[in-house]
């Protein structure tokens, strides 16, 4: 065997050893939150509970604690997982393909688009149904109005306008929001809005999980199909176009994509920060900026964070803590340490 030969086979069997790492290391953290809580699970009653589960059989489990794992904390656990994975997987896409690490998932407005339509929705007192369905709407409508002023827009650095637009369509989205937090009442409405501007999943519910992870694999199927692309997109346009991948129209199909996922999951969970920021930076840590190894990573690192905040938010006090909050407390600091020791690029 060749000293080539056997560094192909040792980078092959890196590249699978860090995602199954990480796979483990999630199947721990989710054990671990289906046990933990108001109501303890003991690892024996988990235990039979799982195999009753794959088997069929039943089990001696008490029923309030069967109600517990499979109707409260199991949704929950999945929503995070959901909401963690397509928040980090893109944020990976938005970093590569605006070359930024400084680039989040709501770059483009789609989180000030999903809260506007989320308090839109809590103002005119729509069911929890309509004030999901309006917050994905104007999430989509906010980035598709992005894109539409960035395309009449000619003779400029088509990124540089996309972005510059995303972030005068969130201020503005952002006073709307102000203005109907100032008009809503102050005693039901205000709350209500203020809690999931801050991002929660305490009234996730199996239902919400099976309307969002559809379109969270619509979302993640073409930056999966096309991982290999988005490394040429991070070169540059020209350098993508020489290399014959037609720039603008891969841009425009990427960020549908991730748009799409953030969509999803901000309508279910509320604004949810720093996920997508910090999370894609420690996957290019361990396994690189090879988009084909960081997607994978980014997916897992996402959903194993907000799994690891959420039960931290439902755990550490009596009343809950939102998942902003925590997601700002713990990713601000390590975000603040990745700019001190970055002084060699964030590729």
């Amino acid at each position: 065997m060749t000293v080539e030969t056997r560094h192909d086979v040792a980078a092959g069997a890196r590249s699978w050893l860090m995602p199954g790492a990480l796979l483990v290391l999630l199947a721990l953290l989710i054990l671990l939150a289906l046990s933990v809580g108001q109501y303890p699970v003991t690892p024996g009653q988990l235990f039979d509970l799982i195999v009753a589960g794959l088997t069929g059989r039943p089990s001696a489990v008490p029923e309030t604690v069967q109600t517990v794992i499979w109707q409260v904390r199991l949704p929950r656990v999945a929503g995070a997982l959901l909401v963690g994975a397509a928040l980090a997987a893109a944020g990976a896409a938005y970093q590569g393909l605006f070359r930024n690490p400084l680039v989040s998932p709501d770059i483009l407005g789609v989180s000030a688009g999903s809260g506007l339509g989320a308090v839109l929705g809590i103002f005119l007192s729509l069911p929890v149904i309509g004030i999901q369905l309006s917050a994905f709407v104007f999430g989509i409508a906010a980035v598709t109005l992005v894109y539409l002023i960035a395309a009449s827009v000619r003779g400029r650095e088509p990124v540089l306008v996309l972005v510059l637009a995303g972030v005068v369509l969130g201020t503005l989205a952002g006073a709307v929001i102000s203005l109907l937090k100032v008009l809503a009442d102050p005693y039901d409405q205000l709350p209500a809005i203020t809690f999931w501007l801050l991002g929660s999943l305490a009234t996730l519910n199996p239902g919400d999980v099976l309307a969002a992870a559809p379109l969270v694999l619509l979302g993640l199927a073409p930056l999966y199909l096309l991982r290999w692309r988005m490394n040429l997109m991070a070169l540059g346009d020209e350098e993508a176009k020489t290399l014959g991948v037609d720039a603008a129209r891969l841009r425009l199909l990427f960020i549908a994509a991730a748009t799409l996922m953030t969509a999803a999951v901000v309508s279910i969970s509320g604004i949810v920060g720093w996920v997508g920021l910090v999370m894609p930076h420690i996957a290019r840590m361990l396994v690189g900026p090879n988009f084909e190894q960081l997607l994978p990573a980014s997916l897992l690192l996402g959903a194993g964070y907000l799994l690891i905040v959420d039960t931290l938010a439902r755990t550490l006090t009596v009343t809950e803590v939102p998942l902003g909050i925590l997601t700002a407390f713990l990713g601000a600091p390590f975000f603040l340490w990745l700019l001190a020791r970055g002084r060699h690029g964030w590729q």
